[in-house]
């Protein structure tokens, strides 16, 4: 991890050091699960969101009372005179009240997620306006109500400021003092350029200083020195809007850097990855447990060490996959573990791919559950070729045969460093510039010499490698599809005989269990066919098979259908119903089907 990518743990969580380029590493098991402990946790959150709720409450208030016609005046003239105050200072004092209003509001999305630097941000936010609406209350002698809302608020910061403990990208500071500066600095000068090259539309003479003073005053909303001819109005407006423009935008762009959660680079410890192995080797586990050693997870375990969940970071979201590995039993400590580190960073937990009895767990730490899709998983003991149903495969397979298609299947420790160099260069060369796809059901590796019980199947024609699928351990004997290529020019049907074929080897393997690819919304497009399918389920699923122009949905629920599978639901979690956007975003981005353009996250991270 880079310091312009902020930090966060890539581990378990215990005592914390900074690694040899300054990243937070971190160290020791988490602390055992205390019921007492997930009380106080979720009393704490209520209290949070009571202060969130009245930020936002304070932050609208604010925003309205500076919008409307009759509050409009937050400071009225006879204070002006009595203080000594400039003129301008009303539109001032309006445009920075608005902001002031908008950013309590924005920052409340910081304080749910328990910031610490939004905790400072928004009580000197709510002291600005505080003293706002003291002197609106002294000169108008009125509006007592909304100075009372907001000192209740300060108070009420004030009062829970040890529940705002997570911390920011250590970067983001730099980040957002230089973002202030480049925005602030653009828009004075631009300014500035304009009252210099137009020195016939002004009144007088004004000087160097009196333009840079109204380029720099122009940045918050007021009026500067510089008088502008009555034909030259247009430039008046222009100059303002620019220089509110650049104002407004090098606040939230600074705003935004000092806030945002930390997004480690994605990397997996190679002692976690070692204790990650221990664990698979221990249990059977999920069928999606081998894909806990990608290494762009991150790692962290239950207390004791008999559990752990692997996750990623994205746009502030602790992405989750599939079950907790270990210890059935352990799977609480792992995901309080998990939830205290998202807390710690401020970020939010999600899951995606769980099964059932890990959506169950997860719910019980405080998640939603929503049913994403479902597995397919063939048993090779009841696979067969035979009868009506696989009549399809059956003739794909026979018509590839007579074309002369051979397959072999191999573990991956059977094969010698030269075929395994051939085995990873040609599904290289076969994938091309696509984009890697998966993040829950994928390794990120192919032929890799730390995945020795991986499954290669090869297909052949006339003795040349035409397709090939490599599958990874799903405990004792199981095995799951980690990635299916083949060569641009391979015939159709080479897929269906290269699962075919591994169906008819696997007894030889000690294969028992064969997990195909996640079809996602399957119940959906399933239902949708129904005879008798009402007009919602039958929209919902050509809406699905409109989406599939883009993405592999009813295709590929298609694909695994064909060998009929039995069905295991497969769920997403996440904290509340307003984040399942954010999350469904990140999922998008995390399995390679879009996000954020690599464009906008290089300017992120600068």
């Amino acid at each position: 991890m880079t310091g312009s990518e902020g930090s966060g743990p890539p581990g378990t969580t215990g005592d914390e050091h900074r690694d040899e380029h300054g990243d937070v590493r971190t160290r020791g098991a988490a602390p055992a699960p205390d019921p007492e402990a997930r009380r106080r946790r979720l009393s704490e959150a209520a209290v949070v969101r009571a202060v969130v709720w009245a930020a936002r409450i304070v932050g609208a208030l604010t925003v309205v009372a500076a919008v409307l016609p009759a509050p409009r005046r937050v400071i009225g003239s006879e204070l002006r005179s009595t203080l000594g105050l400039p003129a301008g200072l009303g539109l001032a004092s309006l445009v920075v009240t608005a902001l002031a209003g908008v950013g309590l509001l924005l920052l409340a999305t910081g304080l749910r997620r328990r910031k610490k630097r939004a905790w400072w941000v928004a009580t000197a936010t709510t002291t600005f306006l505080v003293v706002v609406n003291l002197l609106h209350v002294l000169d108008q002698r009125r509006g007592i109500g909304p100075a009372v809302l907001v000192v209740a608020l300060l108070a009420a910061l004030i009062a829970t400021r040890r529940y705002f403990v997570a911390r920011q990208d250590p970067g983001g500071l730099g980040r957002s003092v230089r973002s202030l500066l480049q925005f602030g600095l653009s828009g004075f000068l631009i300014v500035w350029v304009l009252l210099a090259l137009n020195p016939r539309r002004l009144v007088g003479d004004p000087s160097i200083a009196a333009q840079a003073a109204h380029a720099a005053l122009s940045l918050i909303g007021v009026t500067g020195p510089v008088e502008f001819e009555q034909r030259a109005v247009w430039l008046d407006d222009l100059t303002s809007a620019i220089g509110l423009t650049f104002g407004v935008v090098a606040l939230v762009v600074a705003g935004y850097h000092l806030l945002r959660s930390p997004e480690p680079r994605p990397s997996l410890d190679p002692d976690d990855e070692q204790r990650l192995r221990a664990l698979l080797d221990q249990r059977d586990g999920d069928s999606l447990g081998y894909f806990a050693l990608r290494r762009d997870k991150a790692a962290v375990f239950a207390h004791g060490g008999k559990s752990a969940v692997s996750y990623r970071v994205l746009a502030g979201v602790a992405l989750a996959s599939g079950d907790p590995v270990g210890d059935v039993g352990a799977w609480p400590g792992a995901i309080e573990a998990f939830l205290g580190i998202c807390t710690r960073y401020g970020w939010s937990p999600a899951v995606l791919g769980c099964s059932e009895r890990g959506a169950t767990a997860w719910s019980k730490a405080g998640l939603d559950a929503l049913e994403l899709g479902d597995e397919a998983v063939l048993e090779t003991a009841s696979f067969s070729l035979d009868g009506r149903p696989m009549r399809g495969v059956r003739q794909t397979v026979n018509r590839m045969q007579r074309s002369g298609h051979t397959v072999e299947v191999t573990r991956l420790r059977d094969l010698d460093e030269t075929a395994r160099m051939r085995v990873a260069e040609r599904a290289h060369r076969w994938r091309g510039a696509e984009d890697e796809r998966g993040f829950s059901m994928a390794s990120s590796r192919v032929a890799d010499p730390s995945d020795p019980d991986a499954v290669i199947v090869t297909a052949l024609r006339d003795g040349e490698p035409s397709g090939m699928l490599q599958l990874v351990p799903w405990g004792r004997d199981g095995l799951s599809l980690d990635l299916m290529v083949r060569d641009a020019d391979a015939d159709n049907g080479v897929n269906e005989l290269m699962i075919a074929e591994l169906m008819a080897a696997a007894k030889d393997h000690g294969v028992k269990r064969v997990s195909l690819n996640f079809a996602m919304f399957r119940s959906a497009l399933e239902r949708g066919e129904r005879i008798g399918a009402g007009p919602v389920a039958r929209g919902w699923a050509r809406v699905l098979r409109i989406a599939s122009r883009w993405w592999q949905i009813d295709s590929l629920y298609r694909f695994n259908a064909k060998f009929r599978p039995s069905w295991y639901p497969r769920y997403v979690l996440f904290p509340a119903v307003r984040d399942l956007p954010r999350v469904l975003f990140v999922v998008l981005e995390a399995e390679g089907f879009g996000g954020r353009p690599p464009a906008l996250l290089r300017l992120l991270r600068r």
